[in-house]
């Protein structure tokens, strides 16, 4: 009993403190917008509005239990994230080619067609589910990944919005949200009571799920950390390096982690009847 009133208390002090970055920074994104004139930063706030009326969308039409409309508003982010990010570089590759398309100056101090209002969309999406999971307690641990994850995007997110710099660079670590669409997949297919291992659906979402891990999620990221050191004579002094390296650290560190869950996750529905004999011992 008092180990689990402990841990309440622990998850009380871990959402107190989400919050409260969360309410910091949206006093930030709404002081720009209202005091520095920053019209184009209202992106964030259509984003934040949409996902939240997806979310009382799906709790009035489909179900009210909140962690299967935070992971099938999560599914919707996803989708039209990878839909806009693919969208906006093959946009850029078909109007000026590939000729300097990565070229330092080019990721750090331009913007590509919507690569902008992308970021500020997919910005408000971070913040809502924040505020979601906070709302839910859809969250568990000590140091729960997905607020560390959420809050590490927004700081580093917006500070570029607000410096528009490194709008590129941002828009191509977004090409994981395709790996994202087939753990969300997983996520509505298992509350749905769809979890037979050997079923041709299962095994074709994991193979889908393992390719764009280790394509859209670990790859992509490793060649933009990789990039960002190579070109590190080339940034100017400032924060933008150090912030850029800092963020693709946590991105990296936590790709390692979602990694270990996903293949712990695979094993469990791989052999269910043995993790149910090792729970009874």
């Amino acid at each position: 009993m008092a180990r689990t009133s402990t841990k309440q208390s622990d998850k009380n002090k871990v959402g107190v403190f989400f919050l409260a970055t969360l309410l910091l920074w949206s006093v930030s994104v709404l002081f720009e917008i209202a005091f520095n004139k920053r019209k184009e930063l209202l992106f964030i706030v259509a984003g934040a509005c949409f996902f939240q009326i997806a979310n009382w969308v799906i709790r009035l039409l489909v179900s009210r239990d909140p962690l299967f409309v935070n992971t099938s508003v999560s599914l919707l982010h996803s989708t039209i994230t990878s839909v806009s990010v693919v969208f906006i570089v093959v946009n850029q590759w078909l109007r000026n080619g590939l000729n300097g398309m990565f070229e330092h100056s080019e990721l750090v101090g331009s913007a590509w067609l919507w690569a902008y209002p992308a970021l500020c969309f997919s910005c408000g999406y971070f913040a809502y589910d924040q505020w979601d999971m906070l709302q839910y307690r859809l969250y568990s641990g000590l140091i729960p990944g997905i607020l560390v994850h959420h809050l590490l995007l927004l700081v580093c997110f917006t500070l570029a919005l607000y410096r528009n710099v490194t709008i590129n660079y941002l828009i191509l670590t977004l090409i994981c949200e395709l790996h994202s669409i087939f753990l969300h997949v997983r996520k509505v297919r298992r509350m749905a009571g769809i979890r037979d291992s050997k079923s041709r659906i299962v095994r074709v979402e994991w193979v889908l799920n393992w390719i764009t891990f280790f394509l859209a999620r670990i790859a992509s990221h490793l060649l933009i950390t990789i990039k960002l050191i190579r070109d590190a004579s080339k940034f100017e002094k400032g924060i933008e390096l150090p912030l850029a390296l800092f963020g693709m650290a946590g991105m990296n560190l936590l790709n390692v982690s979602l990694g270990i869950d996903l293949f712990n996750a695979f094993k469990r529905e791989k052999n269910p009847q043995q993790t149910s004999y090792h729970r009874r011992k």
